[in-house]
């Protein structure tokens, strides 16, 4: 993950503030303001190793009760601009009882791609410098069920950011950094992750350090990562594929929601 000493930085949905804290002792940011889902409350019980009061000591702003779909939390920043948005490993929640999940009727992933759109939305309209790069940087990992959120695709449909590309994300570079369960006290496994770029500009200082995957080429799938296909007879197997059908069918409830979101908005 590139990031330029010199930018501000805000971090979003850091639970254990771990990763802002590593941003604030090894990349020593001209300016930094971290957030949380949890009040401060929770987020000391559930996680009992936790920067929170390393960071406030240090005079750092942390804004805790941050949700960043909610337009108004992000007015919290009180017009405060930053160069750069960072959301690490994103998940939504697990539901608290049967009976919450039943009673929604919107797919886990569809909920997982509505979280990362409305971040970047919102990001871009209200915590982003229009004189600065304007960055929103996503980190995943490339396995189920984060691969099939169609990060790079359709997640940016109907927003002024644009997807830029993508650079691998080294936990390595961020000592003390680690990546906690959205729901308890339990560190999650350091598989590799990718940090996906969007922003309104093409930024030279960051375009240089991004790829572009093959798989977004004519001759790929993109929805499914795979490719390129060896001919014709190649590509039409995988389109009748299970797992083809199955991010179909993602895609399509996607769309559907955002016609939903965007016909409120």
């Amino acid at each position: 993950m590139y990031l330029n000493p010199n930018w501000r930085i805000l971090t979003v949905g850091d639970g254990d503030l771990s990763f802002s804290y590593a941003l604030f002792t090894d990349i020593k940011p001209t300016k930094l303001v971290a957030s949380t889902y949890d009040d401060a409350s929770t987020l000391t019980t559930k996680y009992a190793d936790n920067a929170l009061t390393a960071l406030e000591a240090s005079k750092v702003t942390v804004l805790n009760s941050f949700d960043v779909t909610d337009p108004q939390a992000w007015q919290r920043l009180n017009g405060e601009l930053f160069d750069v948005v960072v959301f690490q490993y994103p998940l939504i929640p697990a539901f608290v009882g049967e009976a919450a999940f039943r009673e929604n009727t919107v797919s886990i992933n569809t909920l997982n791609r509505a979280l990362l759109h409305q971040f970047i939305k919102y990001a871009t309209d209200f915590a982003l410098d229009s004189n600065g790069p304007m960055l929103c940087y996503i980190t995943s990992k490339d396995v189920k069920p984060y691969r099939e959120w169609n990060i790079e695709g359709s997640l940016n449909n109907g927003l002024t950011s644009h997807y830029l590309g993508q650079m691998p994300f080294d936990i390595s570079l961020f000592p003390g950094y680690k990546i906690r369960n959205v729901d308890r006290d339990k560190h999650v496994k350091d598989t590799s992750g990718i940090s996906y770029v969007f922003s309104p500009k093409a930024t030279p200082e960051v375009k240089s350090k991004l790829t572009m995957p093959a798989y977004l080429d004519d001759h790929s799938c993109a929805l499914c990562r795979v490719g390129p296909f060896h001919g014709e007879e190649d590509k039409q197997k995988h389109l009748l594929a299970k797992k083809h059908q199955q991010m179909l069918a993602f895609e399509a409830d996607w769309q559907a929601w955002l016609a939903q979101f965007n016909h409120r908005e």
